[in-house]
């Protein structure tokens, strides 16, 4: 491990911590030349798993991609980023679990969907609009006719 501000090779670590997630090791540094610390973060790498678009080509899932997505729908919304991350890690977490390292992409539109829908209805519409392909305003009538149908259901 280089260190940032000298880039000497040697340093200790002083402190470990789990981050939240638990996919990643946070350690604490010390240089041995400068005594400066600093932080680095250590995360298992994993088989990349391989996401099948619409059109049948494949690329690489992308965790950043994902949350991007989620950020563009939460735009606006009083959803904090650091549970944008849990559903990041939770969806990253359950594709992992699959029994496939090939995930159709509707299949995460699907999860992350869902997730929304619970969380918020708002952010929810934006996100259907696009993975769903809402083409005019019809679209996005039903879609929320069948929110407020299931509050409803909740309700009763």
């Amino acid at each position: 491990m280089h260190c940032p501000y000298c880039g000497n090779k040697g340093s200790e670590v002083v402190e470990t911590r789990d981050s939240e997630d638990m996919d990643t090791i946070r350690r604490r540094r010390s240089c041995l030349n400068c005594n400066k610390r600093f932080t680095s973060y250590e995360r298992i790498e994993n088989i990349p798993l391989t996401v099948i678009k619409r059109d049948r080509r494949r690329e690489q899932f992308s965790r950043d991609k994902l949350k991007i997505g989620l950020l563009k729908a939460c735009e606006k919304t009083v959803i904090p980023v650091s549970l944008i991350e849990k559903i990041v890690t939770d969806i990253t977490r359950e594709l992992r679990g699959l029994d496939s390292i090939e995930i159709e992409s509707s299949q995460i539109g699907e999860m992350v969907a869902t997730k929304l829908k619970q969380i918020d209805k708002v952010a929810y519409i934006r996100f259907a609009s696009v993975f769903r392909r809402f083409v005019d305003v019809e679209d996005f009538e039903k879609e929320v006719k069948k929110l407020i149908r299931t509050k409803h259901n909740y309700e009763a």
